[in-house]
Protein backbone atom coordinates (compact mmCIF):
# COMPACT_ATOMS: atom_id res chain seq x y z
CA UNK A 1 0.00 0.00 0.00
CA UNK A 2 2.75 2.46 0.96
CA UNK A 3 4.89 1.96 -2.20
CA UNK A 4 1.82 2.23 -4.43
CA UNK A 5 0.84 5.48 -2.73
CA UNK A 6 4.25 7.05 -3.26
CA UNK A 7 4.46 5.86 -6.86
CA UNK A 8 1.02 7.33 -7.59
CA UNK A 9 1.85 10.61 -5.91
CA UNK A 10 5.19 10.85 -7.71
CA UNK A 11 3.70 10.26 -11.18
CA UNK A 12 0.99 12.87 -10.60
CA UNK A 13 3.55 15.40 -9.38
CA UNK A 14 5.95 14.59 -12.21
CA UNK A 15 3.33 14.89 -14.96
CA UNK A 16 2.29 18.42 -13.98
CA UNK A 17 5.26 19.98 -12.19
CA UNK A 18 8.20 17.59 -12.04
CA UNK A 19 8.53 17.33 -15.81
CA UNK A 20 8.74 21.11 -16.04
CA UNK A 21 11.58 21.12 -13.51
CA UNK A 22 13.48 18.30 -15.25
CA UNK A 23 12.85 19.84 -18.67
CA UNK A 24 14.19 23.21 -17.54
CA UNK A 25 17.37 21.61 -16.15
CA UNK A 26 17.97 19.58 -19.32
CA UNK A 27 17.33 22.64 -21.48
CA UNK A 28 19.88 24.69 -19.52
CA UNK A 29 22.44 21.88 -19.82
CA UNK A 30 21.86 21.71 -23.58
CA UNK A 31 22.31 25.48 -23.91
CA UNK A 32 25.50 25.35 -21.83
CA UNK A 33 26.96 22.59 -24.03
CA UNK A 34 25.74 23.61 -27.51
CA UNK A 35 24.48 27.16 -27.11
CA UNK A 36 21.00 28.43 -27.89
CA UNK A 37 19.40 27.34 -31.12
CA UNK A 38 19.98 29.86 -33.86
CA UNK A 39 17.04 32.17 -34.51
CA UNK A 40 16.74 33.97 -37.81
CA UNK A 41 15.86 37.67 -37.83
CA UNK A 42 12.86 38.09 -40.13
CA UNK A 43 14.00 41.64 -40.93
CA UNK A 44 17.08 40.24 -42.68
CA UNK A 45 15.22 37.70 -44.86
CA UNK A 46 14.30 38.54 -48.44
CA UNK A 47 13.71 35.09 -49.99
CA UNK A 48 10.50 34.12 -48.20
CA UNK A 49 8.89 30.74 -49.00
CA UNK A 50 5.48 30.55 -50.66
CA UNK A 51 2.64 30.07 -48.18
CA UNK A 52 -1.01 29.05 -48.17
CA UNK A 53 -3.06 30.01 -45.11
CA UNK A 54 -6.02 27.67 -44.58
CA UNK A 55 -9.00 28.48 -42.35
CA UNK A 56 -11.58 25.73 -41.84
CA UNK A 57 -14.79 27.39 -40.65
CA UNK A 58 -18.15 25.93 -39.68
CA UNK A 59 -20.97 28.43 -38.99
CA UNK A 60 -18.60 31.22 -37.96
CA UNK A 61 -20.57 34.18 -39.36
CA UNK A 62 -20.26 36.03 -36.04
CA UNK A 63 -16.45 36.07 -36.35
CA UNK A 64 -15.94 36.05 -40.11
CA UNK A 65 -15.72 39.77 -40.92
CA UNK A 66 -13.24 40.24 -38.11
CA UNK A 67 -11.26 37.15 -39.16
CA UNK A 68 -11.01 38.28 -42.77
CA UNK A 69 -9.88 41.78 -41.76
CA UNK A 70 -7.25 40.23 -39.50
CA UNK A 71 -6.09 37.87 -42.25
CA UNK A 72 -5.71 40.57 -44.89
CA UNK A 73 -3.56 42.74 -42.60
CA UNK A 74 -0.89 40.06 -42.16
CA UNK A 75 2.59 41.27 -43.06
CA UNK A 76 3.89 38.94 -45.77
CA UNK A 77 4.86 39.46 -49.43
CA UNK A 78 1.56 39.48 -51.33
CA UNK A 79 3.00 37.49 -54.23
CA UNK A 80 4.09 34.73 -51.85
CA UNK A 81 0.87 34.08 -49.91
CA UNK A 82 -2.66 32.93 -50.72
CA UNK A 83 -5.68 32.51 -48.47
CA UNK A 84 -8.11 29.59 -48.57
CA UNK A 85 -11.25 29.45 -46.41
CA UNK A 86 -13.12 26.12 -46.31
CA UNK A 87 -16.72 26.21 -45.06
CA UNK A 88 -18.05 22.68 -45.60
CA UNK A 89 -21.50 22.18 -44.10
CA UNK A 90 -21.95 25.79 -42.95
CA UNK A 91 -25.64 26.75 -42.89
CA UNK A 92 -25.30 30.40 -41.82
CA UNK A 93 -23.88 33.39 -43.75
CA UNK A 94 -20.25 32.31 -43.44
CA UNK A 95 -19.78 31.41 -47.16
CA UNK A 96 -21.66 34.52 -48.34
CA UNK A 97 -19.45 36.80 -46.25
CA UNK A 98 -16.25 35.24 -47.61
CA UNK A 99 -17.50 35.54 -51.21
CA UNK A 100 -17.37 39.32 -50.88
CA UNK A 101 -13.56 39.25 -50.65
CA UNK A 102 -11.78 38.38 -53.93
CA UNK A 103 -8.41 38.08 -52.16
CA UNK A 104 -9.68 34.96 -50.42
CA UNK A 105 -10.45 31.68 -52.16
CA UNK A 106 -13.69 30.16 -50.86
CA UNK A 107 -14.13 26.40 -50.86
CA UNK A 108 -17.65 25.42 -49.86
CA UNK A 109 -19.79 22.34 -50.16
CA UNK A 110 -23.14 21.62 -48.46
CA UNK A 111 -22.06 18.30 -46.95
CA UNK A 112 -20.54 18.38 -43.48
CA UNK A 113 -17.88 15.68 -43.23
CA UNK A 114 -15.80 17.14 -40.43
CA UNK A 115 -12.88 19.51 -40.18
CA UNK A 116 -10.17 17.11 -41.29
CA UNK A 117 -12.11 16.14 -44.43
CA UNK A 118 -12.38 19.85 -45.26
CA UNK A 119 -8.66 20.35 -44.66
CA UNK A 120 -7.73 17.37 -46.85
CA UNK A 121 -9.94 18.75 -49.63
CA UNK A 122 -8.16 22.11 -49.42
CA UNK A 123 -4.73 20.50 -49.30
CA UNK A 124 -5.36 18.84 -52.67
CA UNK A 125 -5.15 22.31 -54.23
CA UNK A 126 -2.13 23.55 -52.31
CA UNK A 127 1.18 23.78 -54.13
CA UNK A 128 3.07 26.26 -51.92
CA UNK A 129 6.11 25.29 -49.86
CA UNK A 130 4.48 26.02 -46.49
CA UNK A 131 0.92 25.61 -45.23
CA UNK A 132 -0.36 27.55 -42.22
CA UNK A 133 -3.53 26.46 -40.41
CA UNK A 134 -5.51 28.71 -38.10
CA UNK A 135 -8.98 28.80 -36.56
CA UNK A 136 -11.80 31.10 -37.63
CA UNK A 137 -12.35 32.55 -34.15
CA UNK A 138 -8.76 33.61 -33.52
CA UNK A 139 -6.81 36.78 -34.35
CA UNK A 140 -3.18 36.55 -35.49
CA UNK A 141 -0.55 39.18 -34.81
CA UNK A 142 0.60 41.08 -37.89
CA UNK A 143 4.04 39.41 -38.15
CA UNK A 144 2.82 35.90 -37.33
CA UNK A 145 3.47 34.38 -40.77
CA UNK A 146 6.97 35.81 -41.07
CA UNK A 147 7.89 34.69 -37.58
CA UNK A 148 6.69 31.18 -38.40
CA UNK A 149 8.31 30.93 -41.84
CA UNK A 150 11.75 32.12 -40.76
CA UNK A 151 12.24 28.76 -39.02
CA UNK A 152 11.93 26.84 -42.28
CA UNK A 153 15.38 28.05 -43.31
CA UNK A 154 16.50 25.15 -41.11
CA UNK A 155 16.03 21.97 -43.15
CA UNK A 156 15.53 19.92 -39.98
CA UNK A 157 12.35 21.84 -39.10
CA UNK A 158 9.24 20.16 -40.44
CA UNK A 159 6.52 22.06 -38.57
CA UNK A 160 6.17 25.27 -36.57
CA UNK A 161 3.59 25.90 -33.88
CA UNK A 162 2.50 29.35 -32.83
CA UNK A 163 1.31 30.33 -29.37
CA UNK A 164 -2.28 30.24 -28.20
CA UNK A 165 -3.22 33.23 -26.06
CA UNK A 166 -6.44 33.19 -24.09
CA UNK A 167 -7.97 36.57 -23.31
CA UNK A 168 -9.32 36.53 -19.77
CA UNK A 169 -11.61 39.26 -18.40
CA UNK A 170 -10.31 41.33 -15.54
CA UNK A 171 -13.49 40.36 -13.68
CA UNK A 172 -12.62 36.72 -13.48
CA UNK A 173 -14.88 33.69 -13.63
CA UNK A 174 -14.12 29.98 -13.58
CA UNK A 175 -12.67 30.07 -17.09
CA UNK A 176 -9.77 32.12 -15.69
CA UNK A 177 -8.11 28.77 -15.04
CA UNK A 178 -7.89 28.31 -18.80
CA UNK A 179 -5.65 31.36 -19.12
CA UNK A 180 -3.39 30.25 -16.25
CA UNK A 181 -3.14 26.77 -17.73
CA UNK A 182 -2.16 28.05 -21.19
CA UNK A 183 0.52 30.36 -19.79
CA UNK A 184 2.14 27.37 -18.07
CA UNK A 185 1.73 25.18 -21.16
CA UNK A 186 3.30 27.87 -23.33
CA UNK A 187 6.37 27.93 -21.11
CA UNK A 188 6.69 24.14 -21.30
CA UNK A 189 6.40 24.29 -25.10
CA UNK A 190 9.16 26.89 -25.30
CA UNK A 191 11.43 24.65 -23.23
CA UNK A 192 10.43 21.55 -25.22
CA UNK A 193 11.35 23.35 -28.43
CA UNK A 194 14.71 24.50 -27.08
CA UNK A 195 15.57 20.99 -25.87
CA UNK A 196 14.47 19.24 -29.07
CA UNK A 197 10.87 19.45 -30.30
CA UNK A 198 7.39 20.53 -29.31
CA UNK A 199 5.16 17.52 -28.68
CA UNK A 200 2.34 18.31 -31.08
CA UNK A 201 0.93 21.57 -32.42
CA UNK A 202 -2.25 23.38 -31.41
CA UNK A 203 -4.83 24.01 -34.13
CA UNK A 204 -5.21 27.72 -33.31
CA UNK A 205 -1.99 28.37 -35.27
CA UNK A 206 0.46 25.88 -36.74
CA UNK A 207 2.24 25.21 -39.99
CA UNK A 208 3.93 22.38 -41.91
CA UNK A 209 6.07 21.83 -44.96
CA UNK A 210 3.70 20.91 -47.78
CA UNK A 211 5.82 17.98 -48.94
CA UNK A 212 5.77 16.48 -45.42
CA UNK A 213 2.01 16.73 -44.98
CA UNK A 214 0.44 13.30 -44.49
CA UNK A 215 -3.36 12.92 -44.58
CA UNK A 216 -4.75 11.42 -41.38
CA UNK A 217 -7.81 9.13 -41.19
CA UNK A 218 -11.20 10.84 -41.55
CA UNK A 219 -12.18 9.86 -38.00
CA UNK A 220 -9.18 11.66 -36.46
CA UNK A 221 -10.30 13.85 -33.56
CA UNK A 222 -7.12 15.88 -32.94
CA UNK A 223 -6.04 16.38 -36.54
CA UNK A 224 -3.57 19.19 -35.73
CA UNK A 225 -1.83 17.05 -33.11
CA UNK A 226 -1.65 14.00 -35.38
CA UNK A 227 -0.52 15.90 -38.49
CA UNK A 228 2.37 17.56 -36.65
CA UNK A 229 3.53 14.43 -34.82
CA UNK A 230 3.49 12.34 -38.00
CA UNK A 231 6.07 14.84 -39.25
CA UNK A 232 8.08 14.43 -36.05
CA UNK A 233 7.89 10.67 -36.59
CA UNK A 234 9.79 11.21 -39.86
CA UNK A 235 12.68 12.72 -37.92
CA UNK A 236 11.86 16.43 -38.22
CA UNK A 237 11.57 18.92 -35.37
CA UNK A 238 8.43 20.83 -34.43
CA UNK A 239 9.49 24.33 -33.39
CA UNK A 240 7.56 26.59 -31.05
CA UNK A 241 7.38 30.29 -31.95
CA UNK A 242 5.80 32.35 -29.14
CA UNK A 243 6.05 35.59 -31.12
CA UNK A 244 3.56 34.21 -33.65
CA UNK A 245 0.34 34.00 -31.71
CA UNK A 246 -3.37 33.42 -32.08
CA UNK A 247 -5.57 35.25 -29.60
CA UNK A 248 -9.05 34.09 -28.64
CA UNK A 249 -11.50 34.73 -25.84
CA UNK A 250 -11.98 32.15 -23.12
CA UNK A 251 -14.81 29.64 -23.21
CA UNK A 252 -18.26 31.13 -22.65
CA UNK A 253 -18.66 29.05 -19.49
CA UNK A 254 -16.94 26.28 -17.61
CA UNK A 255 -19.49 23.88 -19.14
CA UNK A 256 -18.36 24.88 -22.64
CA UNK A 257 -14.73 24.47 -21.59
CA UNK A 258 -15.51 21.01 -20.20
CA UNK A 259 -17.09 20.01 -23.52
CA UNK A 260 -13.94 21.12 -25.32
CA UNK A 261 -11.64 19.32 -22.87
CA UNK A 262 -13.57 16.04 -23.12
CA UNK A 263 -13.21 16.13 -26.89
CA UNK A 264 -9.47 16.85 -26.60
CA UNK A 265 -9.06 13.99 -24.13
CA UNK A 266 -10.90 11.57 -26.41
CA UNK A 267 -8.63 12.71 -29.22
CA UNK A 268 -5.62 12.35 -26.96
CA UNK A 269 -6.24 8.68 -26.21
CA UNK A 270 -6.97 8.07 -29.90
CA UNK A 271 -3.67 9.70 -30.84
CA UNK A 272 -1.76 7.61 -28.32
CA UNK A 273 -3.16 4.40 -29.80
CA UNK A 274 -2.06 5.54 -33.28
CA UNK A 275 1.36 6.96 -32.40
CA UNK A 276 2.82 4.05 -30.44
CA UNK A 277 6.11 4.34 -32.34
CA UNK A 278 6.83 7.64 -30.57
CA UNK A 279 7.04 5.79 -27.27
CA UNK A 280 10.11 3.86 -28.46
CA UNK A 281 13.12 5.49 -26.72
CA UNK A 282 15.58 3.51 -28.85
CA UNK A 283 14.22 5.14 -32.01
CA UNK A 284 13.33 8.56 -30.56
CA UNK A 285 15.43 9.00 -27.38
CA UNK A 286 14.56 12.66 -26.66
CA UNK A 287 11.19 12.92 -28.38
CA UNK A 288 9.95 9.76 -26.65
CA UNK A 289 10.90 11.21 -23.26
CA UNK A 290 9.08 14.45 -24.08
CA UNK A 291 6.02 12.72 -25.54
CA UNK A 292 5.50 10.35 -22.61
CA UNK A 293 6.21 12.99 -19.96
CA UNK A 294 4.19 15.84 -21.47
CA UNK A 295 1.30 14.00 -23.13
CA UNK A 296 0.91 10.28 -22.50
CA UNK A 297 0.92 10.40 -18.70
CA UNK A 298 -1.64 13.22 -18.58
CA UNK A 299 -3.97 11.57 -21.10
CA UNK A 300 -3.88 8.07 -19.59
CA UNK A 301 -3.01 7.27 -15.99
CA UNK A 302 -2.69 10.56 -14.07
CA UNK A 303 -6.40 11.22 -13.30
CA UNK A 304 -6.82 7.67 -12.03
CA UNK A 305 -3.66 7.94 -9.94
CA UNK A 306 -4.98 11.14 -8.37
CA UNK A 307 -8.02 9.21 -7.14
CA UNK A 308 -5.89 6.27 -6.07
CA UNK A 309 -3.47 8.48 -4.14
CA UNK A 310 -6.33 10.05 -2.18
CA UNK A 311 -7.90 6.67 -1.36
CA UNK A 312 -4.58 5.18 -0.30
CA UNK A 313 -3.72 8.25 1.77
CA UNK A 314 -7.01 7.94 3.65
CA UNK A 315 -6.39 4.21 4.19
CA UNK A 316 -2.85 4.81 5.47
CA UNK A 317 -3.99 7.46 7.96
CA UNK A 318 -6.94 5.29 9.03
CA UNK A 319 -4.56 2.44 9.81
CA UNK A 320 -2.18 4.51 11.91
CA UNK A 321 -0.16 6.57 9.46
CA UNK A 322 0.99 9.88 10.97
CA UNK A 323 3.43 12.69 10.26
CA UNK A 324 3.97 13.22 6.54
CA UNK A 325 0.88 11.14 5.68
CA UNK A 326 -1.36 13.39 7.76
CA UNK A 327 0.14 16.48 6.12
CA UNK A 328 -0.30 15.03 2.62
CA UNK A 329 -3.89 14.07 3.36
CA UNK A 330 -4.61 17.53 4.74
CA UNK A 331 -3.10 19.05 1.61
CA UNK A 332 -5.22 16.87 -0.67
CA UNK A 333 -8.39 17.60 1.29
CA UNK A 334 -7.70 21.34 1.17
CA UNK A 335 -6.99 21.25 -2.57
CA UNK A 336 -10.08 19.24 -3.48
CA UNK A 337 -12.12 21.27 -1.02
CA UNK A 338 -11.01 24.46 -2.79
CA UNK A 339 -11.96 22.87 -6.10
CA UNK A 340 -15.40 21.96 -4.77
CA UNK A 341 -15.86 25.47 -3.39
CA UNK A 342 -14.80 26.88 -6.77
CA UNK A 343 -17.48 24.74 -8.44
CA UNK A 344 -20.13 25.99 -6.00
CA UNK A 345 -19.10 29.61 -6.48
CA UNK A 346 -19.14 29.20 -10.26
CA UNK A 347 -22.69 27.89 -10.05
CA UNK A 348 -23.65 30.93 -8.01
CA UNK A 349 -21.70 33.21 -10.38
CA UNK A 350 -19.44 34.47 -7.60
CA UNK A 351 -15.89 35.61 -8.42
CA UNK A 352 -12.76 34.32 -6.69
CA UNK A 353 -9.87 33.49 -9.04
CA UNK A 354 -7.86 31.73 -6.33
CA UNK A 355 -10.45 28.94 -6.17
CA UNK A 356 -10.96 28.67 -9.93
CA UNK A 357 -7.42 27.37 -10.57
CA UNK A 358 -7.88 24.13 -8.54
CA UNK A 359 -11.40 23.85 -9.93
CA UNK A 360 -10.10 24.09 -13.51
CA UNK A 361 -7.35 21.57 -12.74
CA UNK A 362 -9.83 19.03 -11.38
CA UNK A 363 -12.26 19.67 -14.23
CA UNK A 364 -9.43 19.08 -16.70
CA UNK A 365 -8.58 15.72 -15.16
CA UNK A 366 -12.23 14.70 -14.96
CA UNK A 367 -12.41 15.48 -18.69
CA UNK A 368 -9.63 12.94 -19.33
CA UNK A 369 -11.67 10.18 -17.68
CA UNK A 370 -14.79 11.26 -19.54
CA UNK A 371 -12.85 11.50 -22.80
CA UNK A 372 -11.40 8.00 -22.45
CA UNK A 373 -14.88 6.66 -21.76
CA UNK A 374 -16.34 8.50 -24.75
CA UNK A 375 -13.57 7.30 -27.08
CA UNK A 376 -13.89 3.63 -26.17
CA UNK A 377 -17.68 3.80 -26.30
CA UNK A 378 -17.41 5.13 -29.86
CA UNK A 379 -19.44 8.27 -29.06
CA UNK A 380 -16.84 10.87 -30.04
CA UNK A 381 -17.29 12.25 -33.56
CA UNK A 382 -14.49 13.82 -35.58
CA UNK A 383 -16.91 16.48 -36.87
CA UNK A 384 -16.78 20.05 -35.53
CA UNK A 385 -17.96 20.25 -31.96
CA UNK A 386 -17.48 23.91 -31.19
CA UNK A 387 -17.29 25.23 -27.69
CA UNK A 388 -18.92 28.65 -27.41
CA UNK A 389 -16.52 31.51 -26.75
CA UNK A 390 -17.10 34.82 -25.01
CA UNK A 391 -17.94 37.60 -27.43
Amino acid sequence: MYPLFWISLFIVFYAFLGYGIVLYILMRIRIAVKGRRKKEDELQITDWPTVTLIVAAYNEAAYMEEKIANTLQLDYPTDKIRFVFVTDGSTDDTPAIIERYPAIQLMHQPARNGKIAAVHRAMEQVSTEIVVFTDANTALNKLAIKRICKHYRDSKVGAVSGEKRVQVDEVSDATAGEGVYWKYESKLKAWDSELYSVVGAAGELFSVRRDLYQPVPADTILDDFMISLLIAEKGYRIVYEPDAYASETSSASIGEELKRKVRISAGGIQSITRLTSLMNPFRFPVLSFQYISHRVLRWTVVPFLMILALILNIAIVATGGTGIYLLLLAGQVLFYGASLLGWIMEKKQLRMKLLFVPYYFCMMNYAVIAGIRRFYSGKQSAAWEKAKRKQ
